[in-house]
């Protein structure tokens, strides 16, 4: 399916409260995504607010619950459910996270993380494999905010994406949040991830915010909650990740305590100039 790429401007995450306010103040926002599993299946009020944002914005569906990375086989039903949706709000771009989320027949609300194996490379392939070709079109790979790391693990998560992106042609959505959660938490560098991510196949940039936390130990913990403002080393870290990529489509993420409209007008401000000098 021919899809119109988004220009390389600030978007920011659809709210249903948002609407009235992103209508009548159209100027900082240069596109929107949804979270797909919010909107499948539904009719009425929501659709027709998509309906009416699709013809002033392009659109990104963000998808949560493929479990691009499980075990069993995709639910088929979920999958045709999303291509209901994409074939008619026709969005701009599709992604999904390097995650899995599923056990046998039960579905864990959280985004888990994968131990990075030519066995987990070709099992994710072949899930993008079935997605894009049911899809009928290409769908962007996220980076996971992660929490630990497996022992079992033979290639980095660079590595591993650069080996999905080249296998299966999909795109990656680099999101910097998870890049600096993911450093502090593992403790290396997320400069150095950044030199080594494969920022050819970047198809959007994300932003949100994170909670502070410590461990059992006493050393920080990051969680990833999209519920706060950006914080300045997270900036820094676009600024610098931006200088490498070029300007691309970039997101800022906010989906918990979602705040006031003026709020996000001022990250969105934040994020264009931060993209103005790209």
């Amino acid at each position: 399916m021919t899809m119109t790429p988004i220009r390389p401007r600030v978007g920011v995450g659809y709210k249903a409260e948002n609407f009235n306010d992103i209508m009548n103040n159209a100027d900082p926002v240069g596109w929107l995504e949804i979270h797909a599993e919010n909107y499948v299946g539904m009719g009425g009020r929501p659709l027709a607010q998509l309906r009416a944002l699709s013809e002033k914005f392009p659109f990104s569906v963000h998808g949560v619950g493929l479990s691009i990375g499980g075990e069993g086989r995709l639910d088929r039903d979920h999958l045709s459910r999303l291509k209901t949706l994409c074939d008619w709000l026709n969005p701009a771009s599709f992604s999904e996270h390097l995650a899995w989320s599923t056990h046998d027949s039960a579905f864990l609300n959280d985004l888990l993380p994968l131990p990075y194996t030519a066995a987990t490379v070709k099992r994710v392939a072949d899930q993008i494999d079935e997605v894009q070709s049911t899809l009928g079109r290409q769908m962007l790979l996220e980076n996971p905010s992660s929490y630990l790391e497996f022992a079992e693990s033979d290639m980095s998560e660079t590595d591993f994406l650069a080996e999905i992106a080249a296998r299966t042609g999909c795109g990656l959505l680099l999101d910097v949040n998870n890049v600096f959660v993911s450093a502090v938490n593992l403790g290396y560098s997320p400069q150095g991830y950044i030199g080594a991510y494969p920022i050819d196949h970047v198809g959007e940039i994300h932003l949100g915010g994170h909670d502070e936390d410590e461990d059992e130990t006493g050393a920080p913990l990051l969680i990833d909650s999209h519920g706060a403002e950006v914080v300045d080393p997270v900036w820094a870290l676009l600024d610098y990740t931006l200088a490498k990529s070029g300007p691309k489509p970039l997101l800022i993420e906010w989906d918990t305590d979602v705040p006031d409209w003026a709020v996000l007008v001022e990250e969105i401000k934040r994020a264009d100039a931060a993209l103005s000098v790209a």
